[in-house]
């Protein structure tokens, strides 16, 4: 059940201020309450519960939480305790009256962003887009576009260090289900031997091919036989066992599979490589940047308009993104109601298609020239560097978010939950850009 507030215009916190003073209106919290479309998240918020049953807790207030969350950088139960001691964080999430006692427990946040899903976060920033432009602080005629990756939280993958992770979660469920089970029969994981030869193998500092090769053919065999030991379990004790053991079982197995075929075969790289046990979705993406070959985490394509950021596509596949210019377009058109006057982006988006596409909406495009140099030449050169230096901001916009708003390393193990925590990362920055210009 869900039952929204309804706010009368009154004096708020009159405990903390008996001789009539109040609030200070300057205050950050207090001015991007004033920002935020309450009352159409509200709207939103609501229909995720039914009428019946016990009221469920306020939008405004999950809602509040998250932004402070990301806006500073803290954890859900940070974000709660700080709610607890700060009257103008109170403010900002609804508070009529200042409250000492915890509102909600830090693990409701969690399973509220389950509830929500991708499709409420899609809808705030579309709500607060609209909101930019009916203050008049944003200005809608240049777009940028660019790619990058935003790391997951997981730790560098290695073929030996997976296989241990794998192995070591086998070997748990195996002597957890023999004492729930009430198993007398000893079962010979060897998981003694198999560690002792991991340490033995990530003590060595200078690793060679052939040692890196040879503990590889080791640990396979060893997880080989967990394997085949914790099916023989499941097979005659494990109707009780729950789904969510069964799924992961089913990654450890695609993880098997695929780390024999790199050694049957040789080959450096595989379709669908999973390379965390926890987050199976996670895939490395090939960047070829200076210090970061690879990196670990869904790739964005991202949209820089007049200092604020957007997010038109995220996914954990690898692509190129100059293929989805037309995304791009399309994306800034549902925000802002008609599309860019002119585009800038690297010479990647320069494709014949991307610029024959751009010419057919009679949107000017910041790429070089195709065929031989003719008389206006040095004109489109200097005007190109200029444009290219404008391009510069979403570079720093972009390692600004990564830095300060925690898109440098997702932290919600889930994978809707990696688009939650970029978008409201990029939700935070832009609601400090925007208390900067009002």
């Amino acid at each position: 059940m869900y039952k929204s507030e309804d706010r009368k215009t009154q004096m708020l916190f009159k405990e903390l201020f008996p001789f009539g003073g109040q609030l200070d209106r300057e205050n950050e919290w207090i001015k991007l309450s004033e920002m935020i479309p309450w009352v159409e998240l509200e709207e939103v918020y609501g229909k995720y519960f039914s009428q019946v049953g016990r009221p469920a807790k306020e939008g405004r207030l999950i809602t509040g939480l998250m932004i402070i969350r990301h806006k500073k950088g803290y954890s859900d139960r940070e974000a709660v305790k700080q709610l607890m001691e700060n009257p103008y964080l109170q403010y900002f999430c609804g508070f009529e009256h200042f409250v000492t006692k915890e509102q909600v427990h830090p693990s409701l946040l969690s399973k509220k962003r389950k509830t929500l899903g991708r499709k409420y976060f899609e809808i705030f920033e579309s709500e607060m887009a609209k909101v930019l432009i009916e203050r008049g602080i944003v200005r809608i005629k240049k777009a940028m576009f660019d790619g990058t990756v935003f790391p997951s939280d997981i730790e560098y993958p290695t073929d030996v260090k997976l296989l241990n992770r794998a192995r070591e979660w086998i070997v748990g469920h195996i002597v957890r289900l023999r004492k729930v089970l009430g198993i007398g029969e000893k079962i010979r994981t060897y998981r003694r031997c198999a560690r002792r030869a991991y340490l033995n193998f990530s003590k060595n500092r200078r690793k060679t091919k052939a040692v890196i090769k040879k503990t590889h053919k080791k640990m396979l065999r060893y997880v080989k036989r967990n394997i085949r030991q914790l099916e023989v379990l499941l097979e005659e004790y494990g109707r009780s066992v729950r789904k969510e053991l069964r799924n992961r079982f089913e990654t450890v197995k695609q993880i098997y599979r695929q780390q024999k075929e790199l050694a049957q075969t040789g080959v450096r790289s595989i379709q669908n490589r999973i390379v965390s046990l926890h987050q199976p979705y996670v895939r490395p993406i090939k960047r070829g940047k200076d210090g970061k070959d690879v990196e670990f985490g869904p790739k964005g394509s991202v949209s820089y308009v007049d200092g604020y950021m957007f997010l038109d596509k995220l996914s954990f596949e690898a692509f190129n993104e100059a293929s989805v210019l037309k995304e791009n377009l399309k994306e800034y058109k549902r925000r802002f109601g008609r599309l860019p006057e002119e585009v800038i982006a690297d010479q990647l988006y320069g494709s014949r298609w991307n610029r024959r596409y751009l010419n057919r909406l009679k949107i000017k495009g910041s790429f070089k020239m195709l065929g031989r140099p003719g008389q206006e030449e040095e004109l489109h050169k200097k005007l190109l560097r200029q444009k290219q230096k404008e391009r510069n901001r979403i570079e720093g916009i972009i390692g600004h978010g990564k830095n300060h708003y925690g898109m440098g390393r997702i932290r919600y193990r889930t994978e809707e939950g990696a688009f939650i925590w970029v978008v409201m990362g990029m939700i935070a920055m832009n609601l400090t850009t925007a208390l900067r210009r009002i």
